[in-house]
């Protein structure tokens, strides 16, 4: 169920400062809980926020718990970003955030039947939202989560335009699992099956993790593409501005979303961190490069989880990165 954040609970994460402008003191929110729809259908803004904390799926799929603690540091840090001429808070409402926190709380992840029936009613809940979003002339931003909300957004977009749509995937993973119970390794794979997602592009792979039988599928199927984290990183047979215009390429034909997995940063607190990785930057350019593009229709960053790091800025460092990626979109859409 979705709850929505009010003016004065925006002003509660703020730190204003006299003669500053923070994004938190301009940005729209719903001020009629029991009009949601038709706020967001009448609001001006051109971006949409909204967050999924929960990390049911990640631990579906074996990963560590931890996903539900990136959202809210990652709103904190993006209402206390400075408002001035490269960024307008009036463009963003923050419409709210899925609330299946009890349902994270209690989870037992060795409860397989319940962990799929949950993932599906989170499934349901962002799709709905997605395509509303959409249907309302905005562009979702989603917050996750695992990236089992991959599959809500995918879902979304294409009912949303009655047709496939197409995905670019920055990712260490596939995502592409056999078609078992739900969770946040088999959200493309349903995406497929039931027709919402047409070409996809899997950008950064890592050999070590990625099985034998996902690369058979890949290869046999046209509409599927990807590359390798070691070709452009470690053995450098291609680089890496030449890989985001091939990736372009592959799916700018029709609305196409962008999914951004933060276990593909090195030493990125999230469900899967790893020590070999795309940096920062390139994680930053990435997002600048597909957003510019008049079919990129939403943007989706996922798995941080701040909490698995014992590090006392984890959550302060991974809120503020994430509210990078989500400028750097709005900056590039509007360029």
């Amino acid at each position: 169920m979705l709850q929505t954040f009010s003016q004065e609970n925006i002003s509660e994460f703020v730190a204003t400062r006299k003669g500053e402008t923070k994004l938190g003191e301009c940005v729209q929110c719903i001020t009629d809980s029991k009009k949601v729809e038709e706020e967001l259908q009448n609001s001006d803004a051109k971006f949409v926020i909204i967050g999924v904390p929960e990390d049911i799926g990640v631990q579906m799929n074996y990963g560590n718990p931890g996903a539900h603690t990136a959202f809210i540091p990652a709103l904190k840090a993006l209402l206390n970003t400075q408002q001035n001429q490269f960024i307008n808070g009036n463009e963003i409402m923050i419409l709210g955030y899925l609330d299946f926190l009890d349902e994270v709380v209690n989870f037992n992840p060795n409860d397989r039947e319940k962990g799929n029936e949950l993932v599906q009613e989170i499934d349901a809940e962002l799709s709905k939202w997605i395509a509303l979003i959409i249907a309302s002339n905005k562009i979702p931003i989603v917050i996750g989560g695992g990236h089992n909300n991959a599959y809500g957004n995918l879902k979304g977009l294409s009912e949303a335009n009655n047709d496939a749509i197409n995905v670019v995937n920055l990712d260490a993973h596939t995502d592409l699992r056999k078609l078992e119970e739900r969770h946040s390794g088999n959200g493309f794979s349903y995406a497929l099956k039931n027709g919402f997602l047409d070409h996809y592009f899997m950008f950064g792979l890592h050999e070590n993790y990625t099985p034998q039988y996902i690369f058979e599928f890949i290869h046999d199927n046209i509409n599927l593409e990807y590359n390798m984290y070691e070709e452009i990183e470690v053995y450098q047979t291609t680089s890496f501005k030449s890989e985001l215009q091939r990736a372009l390429n592959f799916v700018s034909e029709k609305p196409f979303g962008i999914e951004i997995d933060l276990d593909c940063i090195q030493y990125f607190p999230s469900s899967a961190m790893t020590p070999s990785g795309f940096t920062p930057q390139q994680t930053r350019q990435f997002v600048h490069y597909f957003g510019k593009h008049k079919n990129a229709s939403y943007l989706h960053v996922c798995e941080g989880a701040p909490s698995i790091s014992n590090e006392k800025m984890a959550t302060a460092q991974v809120g503020k990165f994430i509210s990078y990626l989500i400028t750097d979109f709005i900056k590039s859409r509007n360029n």
